[in-house]
């Protein structure tokens, strides 16, 4: 049972941490993998309505700040979905680096691109 005024308590099962919730007056138990299926779901259902189409690849930033004195961590996961299946298909990390940093860099690349783009159109 959920503890006054939380939204989901955790338990074990299998060794594995399980989180638990009340929904609809039924109690829902679901891995962190599950949790994260349904919110990038969620994600791809609300894009496709936005633009009317299906949306095939994505590039997701989730922003984070730290103090000075903490730093920040930036991590990368490759996934592919199918079906509704997401399946991880490589990630990495980096412990010096932040969202803002792959923001930049990302701008930076795709600024690039365009101006390379634009040079050899008008070469043609």
């Amino acid at each position: 049972m959920n503890p006054t005024n939380t939204v989901f308590a955790m338990a074990i099962q299998s060794d594995k941490p399980m989180i638990v919730v009340q929904y609809k007056g039924e109690e829902k138990q679901f891995v962190t993998e599950e949790i994260s299926s349904l919110v990038l779901t969620k994600m791809k259902e609300i894009a496709e309505a936005y633009f009317g189409t299906t949306v095939k690849n994505v590039v997701i930033t989730v922003p984070a700040y730290f103090n000075g004195s903490r730093g920040g961590t930036f991590d990368v996961s490759l996934l592919t979905t199918e079906e509704g299946i997401f399946e991880v298909k490589a990630t990495a990390g980096n412990t010096h680096l932040d969202g803002e940093d792959l923001d930049n860099r990302m701008m930076n690349h795709f600024v690039q691109e365009k101006i390379y783009e634009r040079r050899k159109m008008s070469r043609v």
